[in-house]
């Protein structure tokens, strides 16, 4: 998928609404090929066939005007994007008004200019912009050349005092650094987000002596991000819950949250909802993943189709535990999406959760299906071969179970053959495992009577509950093993 198909395919009614409004705000021309264009983008979605559309807007096959058609499209729809969206951010909005400011000392009005650079200094101080506010001190610097009312000495003053915020936040960024790798490698430390917090504050009371700053909602953010990655990447579900609701409270509490930073809440409650099911409290999963539905819908709907996956996923994998019907009901209705319609990724993740509710409810044929046309799905060519592998042993089990020797033996020699180099990896070994039984398997019709057989499958389900973790099956092997002796 090109970058204009992925932006066309991502826009919303709204957004597609506004563009064509933008549009015919233009110059009207007889024959608009980048309107022609965008329709085709529209029309053959995901199918976008690139050589075929050339043909049909330019006939005689101009590869030039071909390309300055796309660059024209790409730079009408995000003029519309940022009409349409840029109130919706703080720091958009402020750096908006910085450009108007520039617009205005370009032409040398002086007044107007001031007044845009004192509106986008308070955006940006509201939304602690540090990095924003050095650039706005700098151009009241300038100002103050062509201005008897700009007192430098006040702006340097300023500039100064950011500037040593600014060291001290990147001092704690490379210090984040340094402690995470010192909790990864350290083993006297407790598995604890207690033990990760306690090191950071000694280290932010060390390196940061302004009260102000520590109390700052940029450095409460830049805390929980490392933590969250630490714990994270330690696979600490319970610890990184208990932190999570912590860190929750205490934003709501202290009033952190603001619509600069709803990315960060959005994000928060998504790892708390995906922590919460890690921690088999399905229930209170779902009831966090409400909140975070109620929250994708504050500041008119600003980043709700960032997080309207990451909210049906929490939806699909909370009910496949609890309740895999109502699961199959929410899958089968994200199918007809225009959303997961118009995105590759989305559409496999909804086959590949339909094939393994259908593989666990024993539907054999319909999992085969799903698993059928994931192949097909352009975003499964492209992904990587230890993914790849892992559906296709997923396939060949389900063949299994379907009784279809024939096809089985042959693809089980294909994909020995084609994911060679992927087998021979160290986290391939499990799909090397069960490719290697199902190669048994297929050459005996009563497993029980084969003794030798039954006593090679609980030596793979021992090995695997030592050395794998469950967390990387699409199909739980071990399951399946347990289905296979009884």
């Amino acid at each position: 998928m090109d970058h204009l198909q992925t932006i066309i395919a991502g826009m919303s009614k709204e957004e597609l609404r506004y563009y064509k409004l933008f549009t015919s705000r233009t110059i009207h021309e007889h024959d608009r090929k980048d309107i022609k264009l965008f329709n085709e983008y529209r029309k053959q979605g995901v199918e976008f066939n690139e050589e075929k559309t050339i043909k049909k807007i330019y006939p005689e096959g101009n590869k030039n005007a071909w390309y300055r058609i796309k660059h024209r499209l790409l730079g009408d729809i995000n003029k519309s994007l940022t009409l349409l969206h840029y109130e919706e951010n703080d720091f958009m909005i402020a750096c908006h008004t910085l450009a108007l400011y520039q617009y205005y000392a370009t032409k040398n009005k002086i007044s107007e200019a001031s007044y845009y650079l004192r509106k986008a200094e308070k955006l940006a101080q509201k939304i602690e912009h540090n990095e924003l506010l050095d650039i706005i001190y700098g151009e009241y610097i300038q100002l103050s050349f062509s201005s008897i009312h700009i007192n430098p000495e006040h702006y340097l003053t300023q500039r100064k005092e950011i500037r040593k915020k600014q060291e001290a936040l990147r001092e704690i960024d490379d210090l984040l650094s340094v402690i995470n790798y010192q909790l990864k490698t350290t083993q006297n430390l407790s598995r604890s987000d207690n033990d990760i917090l306690a090191t950071l504050q000694h280290n932010i009371d060390k390196f940061i002596k302004d009260e102000e700053t520590k109390k700052s909602a940029s450095l409460q953010i830049k805390v929980y991000q490392a933590v969250s990655k630490i714990l994270l990447q330690r696979h600490e579900y319970v610890a990184l819950e208990k932190f999570l609701l912590k860190t929750y409270k205490y934003f709501e509490k202290h009033e952190l949250f603001n619509k600069s930073n709803h990315d960060t809440k959005l994000q928060m409650l998504t790892y708390l909802v995906n922590s919460l099911f890690k921690n088999n409290k399905s229930e209170k999963s779902l009831q966090w993943a409400e909140t975070l539905k109620q929250a994708m819908e504050e500041f008119h709907h600003l980043l709700y189709d960032k997080y309207f996956f990451f909210y049906y996923n929490a939806l699909v994998i909370n009910y496949s535990a609890i309740d895999p019907p109502q699961a199959m009901d929410i899958l089968e209705n994200l199918r007809e999406n225009s959303k997961i319609k118009n995105n590759d990724y989305y559409i496999f993740f909804v086959y590949l959760n339909l094939a393994v509710l259908r593989f666990d409810n024993k539907e054999y044929k319909e999992a085969s299906k799903h698993f059928n046309k994931i192949s097909l799905l352009n975003w499964y060519k492209s992904a990587d071969d230890s993914l790849q592998l892992k559906i296709t042993v997923c396939e060949l089990i389900t063949r299994y179970q379907m009784q279809q020797y024939d096809v089985l033996i042959y693809k089980l020699e294909q994909t020995n053959r084609g994911f060679k180099a992927a087998l021979a990896s160290e986290e391939n070994k499990a799909e090397k495992e069960v490719l290697s039984l199902l190669k048994r398997l297929e050459k005996t019709i009563a497993i029980k009577k084969d003794k030798n057989l039954i006593e090679k499958i609980k030596e793979k389900q021992s090995w695997m509950r030592k050395e794998i973790n469950p967390e990387t099956y699409i199909i739980n092997y071990e399951n399946w093993m347990d289905a296979l002796l009884n």
